[in-house]
């Protein structure tokens, strides 16, 4: 009997991990994030706002959502997933498809003030290059980005 119950707790929690790996975010979840992070920006300041979107165990990173923020320039100020991009010129930077995704998400805050960019990126939770759409909305001086892996 003791046999049983600890396979079925092992079967169980191999089940669970495995759901929490594959959960992904929706559309709504990343608007929602993007908004979140801009009201929290506004009311911290730039530094204690970059400090929480760069702390992967904080409120802005969710199973395989993250906020991260260019400038106008396409330089990444802040990335919740990925600290060693911070400081770095995306701007040329291309997807696995060639596509200047970069150029498209600050041209969309420029013009538009927020939308949607479609392109492929390493998920952060399976490790393989997927298709992905990126919210972006524009706040200041800053556009603030959140995507879903498809």
């Amino acid at each position: 009997m003791k046999r049983l119950v600890v396979i079925m707790l092992v079967v169980g929690l191999l089940l669970g991990g495995a759901t929490c790996v594959l959960a992904k975010g929706t559309a709504k979840e990343a608007q929602a994030m993007v908004d979140k992070a801009i009201a929290y920006f506004q009311a911290n300041g730039k530094v204690k706002a970059f400090a929480a979107f760069d702390d992967p165990k904080g409120q802005f990173v969710k199973e395989d959502l993250y906020i991260y923020v260019v400038d106008m320039k396409g330089d990444i100020v802040s990335h919740g997933a990925n600290k060693k991009l911070i400081g770095q010129h995306f701007i040329d930077i291309k997807d696995s498809n060639g596509k200047l995704f970069f150029r498209e998400i600050v041209d969309v805050g420029k013009t538009k003030g927020s939308g949607w960019v479609d392109y492929t990126w390493t998920n952060p939770v399976s490790k393989k290059i997927e298709p992905k759409s990126c919210y972006v909305k524009k706040s200041g001086d800053y556009i603030f980005c959140c995507g879903i892996y498809k």
